[in-house]
């Protein structure tokens, strides 16, 4: 699913105008962004959750020369799924 069937879905399942279930999304989205930016948790219960991981910099190796290059520090988001969706995900499917 990308966000235009999210979007979609959402016109679909709550009966409001496309325009209006895109910016319901896209406010999501932005507030999701936004949080994560702050350095903050996002968790949606059953469902996942986004943090950020923090790394320090590090002495790495370029792949083409094989010179070492100094990796500089950096935070990357990261999405851990809920006990719920592993739940929904691995359950057999019905016929």
């Amino acid at each position: 699913m990308n966000k235009l069937e999210l979007i979609s879905a959402l016109k679909t399942e709550a009966n409001i105008s496309k325009a209006e279930a895109a910016q319901v999304v896209q406010i999501f989205f932005d507030h999701m962004a936004d949080a994560l930016a702050r350095g903050e948790r996002v968790e949606i219960r059953g469902l996942c959750s986004f943090f950020v991981k923090e790394y320090k910099s590090y002495v790495g190796r370029n792949p083409k020369t094989g010179d070492k290059v100094t990796i500089r520090p950096k935070k990357l988001p990261f999405f851990k799924s809920g006990k719920e969706l592993k739940e929904r995900v691995d359950s057999p499917k019905e016929a």
